[in-house]
This record gives C-alpha cells, structure tokens and sequence, in this order.
C-alpha cells in the first residue's frame, strides 16, 4: 500500500482508506521499511479535522504510486479547540514538540480560520513560526496551503497579506508562468479551487525572492516556491487536496453564518463550481436570503440536490504535483542529485528556487 499512518490506536477512521486493506486494518508498516516520512500538521478546526485528514491521506495515495509513504500527524496545543476536539487530537495526534525534535522527508501544514485581525496576534504564532524555522534545517520540502502561506511569507520575509473586497472562493483556470519540476506533466492550464478572504500579491512576493509557477487572472497567484536553508517551500493559495463537496460545505457553512447573524455578509457563489442548472439553484436560495434573513430558511439549503452534481474534475492535477513533489523527496532521500531528476536543468539547484515568475515554462516530453 502506498500509505500508512503512524498512530497506535487502530480505530481511526483512516485505517479503512488504505489501499488494498481489509476494512478494520492496521495499515502500518515496520519501522524498518524505507518509507518517505511526512507530517501533516493540522491546524484546521474541529469540523474540518477529519476531512482534511481524508483528502490529504487520499491524495497522496493516489500521487504516491510506487513510493511508499509513511504519514505522521501533529497539532499544536494553542491551536482552539472544542472539548471533543481536544480528545481528538489527543488521542490521534502527536504534539509538535516531538516533532522539532526530529527529520522527516516533508511536511504539510494547513491553515487555521483566523481569530485575530492580525496574524501574530494568533494564539498558535509563536508555536507556527517555530515550526517554519524546524522545516528550513529539517525537511527536504515543506507544503503551507491557504492561511498557512500568509503566515510563512509574513515570518520569514514580512510580506503582508491583504483583505480582498469579497470572499475568493471557486475553482479557478491556473495558468503556468515559470519552468519548475513541480509542474511537470501538467496541461499549461489547470482548475484548482481557493476559498479565501486574503491574499498575497505576485509583486510583492518576486521582489521577496519567490518563483511564482501558476497564476488565475482571477484568483491571483496559486502556487510559489522558494529555497529555505535545505529545504524547498511550497505554497499554495488554493486547496489542491479538497474533495468533490468541499467547497459545498464551505459555502453552505458560511450561509448558514449569515442567516444566524453571525456574519453580515451573503456569501458569494462558488465561480465554476456548480454546473448550470445547480448555479440556478443556489442563486434562487440566495436571492431568496437576501430577501427573507432568517435561521429557519437554512434548513432549505439545497445539499442534497447540489452534492449530487459536483465533481473534483481538478484532482488529476492536484494527483500530478503532488507526484511530482514525493518524487522530488524520494530524490533528496536517496541522495540522487536534483541535475539527474527527469528533466531538470544543469544547475543542480535550477528550477527548485530560482525566482523567475515571468519566464514560460518548456513543454516536458
């Protein structure tokens, strides 16, 4: 199986996903096996703590083909929790002190929605930055997605995010701008969803040193990189890992914040993300609470006839980089100079960190 979870407790709910497992399973392997070791630090909130375990376990199993994967999963104690989502992680997660106190091939930290105007006044910054700072010495490559990202161009290069006027939230045509392995086998243009309130600027980050390799006119940037000591940092705007109702559940969560009153402003609908007829029904609902604000209209909200139609018609992108990104660690695992990677350049950092956000990139055979 090309993924297995390093926890000791045999009732997570992974355990079933593991390919080629019988359903109650343990999925892991012995310690000796030479696996690629990566950690998801999951940063999201309580709802949102299992599902990002699914779509990040998922995607790697389908974009770990032949490698063999070993994922480690971590919280950071200030992150807020929920009672139950203090069991949780307790439970399932390792603390972040065990892993400042070690090397693993690669991690992935994801966001966390933001309760503070500004990011240092978060109650988990002292403990992210920390974390940012073990990644440079002691991973091969770190991926940081959506607020993660602002968080990691704000502490290590005082790139400031930026409030945009209306929620970016949809599945977004990403165009590639610049020649990187990352993108290797990737149409010239690709769909990746984003859901955002913030963003961060394609000049600021090319005068901070950044290689930006795609690009929305919509959206803005997606995907930059940037060398960091020994380690290639990934960041992504957008959530290539999301599933097919993702962005459904977000938008249904942020509707019913708006009919309790939670929040003033009726959220956008998700761009190129429902088909014709469905857009039509949600715009109908919308219009409907615009009209009529009221808590009891959200049991209305049409899931159901919506979920139905949806489609992650962007994971065979999402599967493609995150290949190339295993590959790329398999490659600094094994020592192989990054020049005798398929279709890289000369120099042997070439590619990985250079900043060149305007260069096109060559077509890959």
């Amino acid at each position: 199986m090309p993924v297995v979870i390093d926890i000791e407790q045999s009732d997570h709910h992974l355990f079933t996903r593991a390919s080629g497992a019988d359903a109650g399973a343990h999925p892991r392997l012995d310690v000796r096996v030479d696996c690629l070791d990566i950690g998801l630090i999951n940063n999201m909130p309580d709802s949102a703590l299992m599902p990002t375990e699914r779509q990040v376990f998922d995607l790697l199993d389908t974009a770990a083909a032949n490698l063999s994967v070993r994922l480690h999963l971590y919280s950071m104690d200030a992150t807020p929790r929920s009672d139950w989502g203090r069991d949780y992680v307790r439970r399932y997660y390792r603390h972040t002190d065990d892993l400042l106190n070690r090397r693993l091939d690669g991690i992935i930290m994801t966001g966390a929605e933001p309760k503070a105007a500004q990011l240092v006044d978060e109650p988990y910054w002292a403990s992210f930055t920390e974390i940012v700072d073990w990644a440079a010495e002691n991973t091969a490559s770190a991926i940081y997605s959506c607020l993660a990202v602002h968080g990691v161009v704000l502490h290590l290069d005082g790139v400031e995010r930026r409030a945009l006027p209306a929620k970016c939230i949809g599945v977004f045509p990403q165009t590639q701008v610049a020649d990187h392995l990352l993108m290797k086998g990737l149409p010239d243009i690709f769909s990746t969803p984003h859901a955002r309130w913030n963003e961060v600027g394609e000049r600021d980050l090319s005068g901070c040193g950044y290689s930006v390799l795609s690009k929305s006119v919509d959206a803005g940037v997606d995907c930059f990189v940037k060398r960091r000591n020994n380690s290639l940092f990934v960041h992504f705007q957008g959530h290539p890992e999301y599933e097919a109702q993702s962005l459904l559940g977000e938008y249904r969560r942020d509707m019913g914040r708006f009919l309790w009153g939670a929040n003033e402003v009726c959220p956008t609908i998700p761009k190129g993300y429902f088909d014709l007829e469905s857009e039509k029904i949600v715009a109908a609902f919308r219009h409907e609470a615009l009209l009529n604000r009221h808590p009891q209209l959200f049991s209305r909200f049409p899931t159901d006839r919506l979920a139905r139609d949806v489609k992650n018609f962007w994971r065979p992108s999402a599967t493609r980089i995150y290949g190339n990104w295993l590959s790329y660690l398999d490659a600094a695992r094994s020592g192989r100079s990054r020049s005798r990677f398929p279709g890289s350049p000369v120099r042997s950092d070439a590619g990985f960190g250079s900043n060149d956000s305007t260069t096109r990139r060559a077509q890959f055979p």
